[in-house]
């Protein structure tokens, strides 16, 4: 006797996108401060034909909507639990920005724990990396400095890497 296979929601989704033709789906996470760089990242891979999700409020700007501190940190939570909804539809995670914060390391946690892959446009800032480094005010260097800054970074994580 044969028994029908059972098919987690996850497999069901894929089976679905996979018969309907969906293209591949890419959410984006990052800092809200990189808006502009998520728009970026967003509009080339919608031209390389991806479907693309990102967070659509940027709470870092005043609006009415969470002009109430009681209702921006509700409003803080449905998103959270909205963007977590993104990473489960989504088939790939893309990070931005040259810094996470605690709710980005969260995001990226959460996708590699559904097995999602994750990328970043900046890599050393990749929780997984071995060693992490931030430079405060980096985004309002000249590019030389960010250039020597970089050389700098590169020798230093090298030498951790050898020490360790």
């Amino acid at each position: 006797m044969s028994y029908p296979q059972l098919f987690t929601p996850e497999e069901k989704l894929a089976d679905a996108k996979a018969r309907l033709g969906i293209p591949k789906i890419v959410v984006i996470c990052g800092s809200t401060r990189f808006m502009d760089e998520m728009t970026a990242a967003d509009c080339e891979l919608t031209w390389a034909g991806h479907i693309v999700v990102k967070p659509g409020c940027n709470m870092k700007i005043a609006d009415r909507l969470w002009a109430d501190d009681a209702e921006a940190e509700a409003g803080k939570v449905r998103l959270d639990e909205l963007h977590r909804a993104k990473i489960r539809l989504a088939d790939e995670v893309l990070v931005v920005g040259d810094y996470i914060g605690s709710s980005t390391t969260a995001e990226i946690e959460y996708a590699r724990s559904l097995g999602k892959s994750v990328t970043f446009t900046h890599p050393s800032v990749d929780p997984e990396a071995g060693v992490v480094v931030t430079v405060h005010g980096a985004r309002d260097m000249s590019p030389e400095a960010r250039e020597a800054t970089e050389a700098l970074i590169a020798v230093a994580k090298k030498q951790i890497t050898e020490e360790q």
